[in-house]
């Protein structure tokens, strides 16, 4: 089974991120989690430790308690210090014009909010 984890502030996003996956899934064997905060994410990841995801997909832009970091940025950076989830895959969704870069520094991967219409950009993404 496939476990997904879906971190954003928009309930709107989380309903069109999580019909996407299943879309891709055809509801085979997976499980979607949701987090509505970089904070609420990570409390999702520390409680998951035994039993990793391994799907993050993360907006940037959330709560501005971490400034001068992207709230996502940050949830990625925490991430990153969990062995558990180096064979995880982390995707970043944002409008940021520096997502590109943002994912680069971070070795995770990206899709670009305005590409999300598209299911194609997940699909590409998605391993």
């Amino acid at each position: 089974m496939k476990r997904i984890l879906i971190v954003d502030d928009s309930s709107n996003w989380v309903a069109y991120h999580t019909q996407i996956i299943r879309e891709i899934f055809k509801d085979n064997d997976i499980e979607i989690d949701t987090a509505k905060s970089a904070q609420q994410g990570l409390e999702r990841i520390t409680a998951s430790i035994d039993e990793p995801y391994d799907i993050i997909l993360t907006d940037m832009q959330m709560e501005p308690d971490f400034i001068p970091l992207y709230a996502g940025e940050w949830l990625v950076k925490q991430i990153k210090f969990f062995n558990e989830y180096k064979n995880s895959q982390i995707i970043i969704i944002s409008a940021a014009s520096n997502i590109k870069q943002i994912a680069e520094n971070h070795d995770v991967d990206y899709i670009p909010k305005y590409k999300c219409r598209d299911i194609n950009a997940y699909i590409d993404v998605i391993k």
